[in-house]
């Protein structure tokens, strides 16, 4: 079966058409790289993966990133979900999934793209948004694109969360603080040639800027970056796949009751190159 397209819209998303035993082949991985980095984020419908299956698609398309592996059988997997029994290690962080960020901004090589299924949907809500920062930085103009490529960024885990758990307890904050602060540039360019903004709220300040005027910039410029135009929103059903390039595309999830025991199983492609910015 050949691979078929459908773009969602005209700047981020494309569905794309193709059965399982190719995808496990390995036969499209190229195209839907390709895709991702045109699109940002791409979805395909009626595609039922269980975890082994699932990681090795992923591995079709990249470096899998093992991470914590807490059981047999479950190597590269993180469960999604607030649910602590399905994820003791990082449950207490994705209050801050609510909010735009892009995945690994503390490394110096973010993950590249992360492959996610569902397993238990929201009655309601639970929706995920992805945006464009590639798009977003095209469209600026090009006096703005000249002074933004000049500035570093500094991203903490602390910024990431704080806006999540304003109640945060003084062990919280400080096991946030042993995440170490990274220096980014706030206009990263890629092996590829193209450019995209490197916007998460785990953005905490722009170095040498006043700290008003850096708050005002990095808010207005995630205002523009999460216009609608650049804005895909997935409603999810089940035997969804869906893979999003983290190193051009933020993402977050919409409110829904996290005591419904919403599950997503996710596998992530390690990062292939650092964010680089002007020499």
């Amino acid at each position: 079966m050949t691979l078929t397209t459908i773009d969602l819209k005209p700047r981020v998303g494309t569905e794309f058409k193709c059965d399982l035993d190719t995808l496990l082949s390995g036969r499209v991985a190229a195209e839907l790289r390709d895709l991702l980095a045109q699109r940002g984020v791409i979805i395909a419908r009626g595609i039922r993966m269980n975890d082994e299956q699932q990681r090795a698609f992923t591995r079709t398309l990249g470096d899998l990133r093992l991470g914590t592996v807490r059981k047999e059988g479950e190597e590269g997997l993180m469960k999604v979900t607030f649910d602590t029994k399905e994820n003791p290690e990082y449950a207490e962080f994705f209050p801050g999934t609510f909010f735009w960020h892009m995945d690994g901004t503390y490394e110096e090589i973010p993950p590249f793209a992360t492959v996610l299924t569902p397993r238990v949907l929201a009655p309601s809500g639970g929706q995920t948004e992805f945006a464009n920062n590639y798009a977003a930085y095209e469209d600026l103009p090009e006096m703005e694109k000249a002074f933004l490529e000049k500035l570093q960024v500094v991203h903490t885990m602390t910024a990431a969360i704080m806006p999540a758990v304003p109640d945060a307890t003084d062990e919280q904050v400080m096991r946030w603080r042993s995440y170490p602060a990274r220096s980014h540039p706030l206009v990263w360019h890629h092996r590829s040639g193209r450019k995209s903004l490197v916007l998460s709220t785990s953005a905490s300040h722009v170095v040498g800027m006043h700290p008003a005027e850096s708050h005002a910039l990095l808010q207005r410029l995630m205002l523009w970056a999460t216009q609608p135009q650049y804005v895909y929103r997935h409603s999810w059903q089940m035997d969804d796949l869906l893979i999003w390039n983290n190193t051009g595309t933020m993402h977050r999830v919409l409110p829904y009751d996290v005591s419904c025991g919403r599950r997503l199983h996710r596998f992530t492609l390690n990062g292939e190159e650092p964010v680089s910015g002007v020499s």
